[in-house]
């Protein structure tokens, strides 16, 4: 008997930024979603000790806050048609300039998000967080 599905799947998880659509299962070793986020909001300024991401802008307008070699926090606004990458360790933060949708292409949701600066009060997000049912939007 196959181990696997044909089966379409979606999952939404809401943010106070906007939501992620999640289109691959969180059991495989790498992560595909849709981060739509709103107008004039932005995610945490955050950096991963086990992730790493890559963002294409689908529609909107956005920007990368992300830091450069001498440590220093630039802003670029996105733009359609190019990929960008965070490395590992890289501190960074998206932001909708109009509301936006941005594909993620990442490793899985492992290791800790470490929340620097949070415009929703926020604590750093940690593999144990992720497991609670009851979390809500607040991770």
């Amino acid at each position: 008997m196959p181990k696997f599905t044909n089966a379409p799947y979606i999952k939404i998880v809401e943010k106070p930024w906007g939501y992620e659509l999640h289109f691959t299962p969180d059991n495989l070793p790498y992560m595909g979603k849709i981060l739509h986020i709103n107008a004039g909001e932005r995610i945490s300024l955050q950096v991963h000790d086990k992730k790493q991401e890559s963002w294409f802008l689908k529609s909107g307008r956005a920007k990368i806050i992300r830091e450069d070699t001498q440590g220093n926090l630039t802003e670029t606004e996105m733009e359609t048609g190019f990929g960008y990458t965070c490395r590992l360790g890289q501190k960074h933060r998206l932001a909708g300039i109009t509301d936006c949708e941005i594909f993620e292409v990442s490793t899985p949701e492992i290791g800790n998000t470490y929340r620097l600066e949070d415009d929703y009060l926020r604590p750093t997000e940690t593999p144990r967080m992720r497991k609670d049912p009851n979390r809500g939007w607040n991770v």
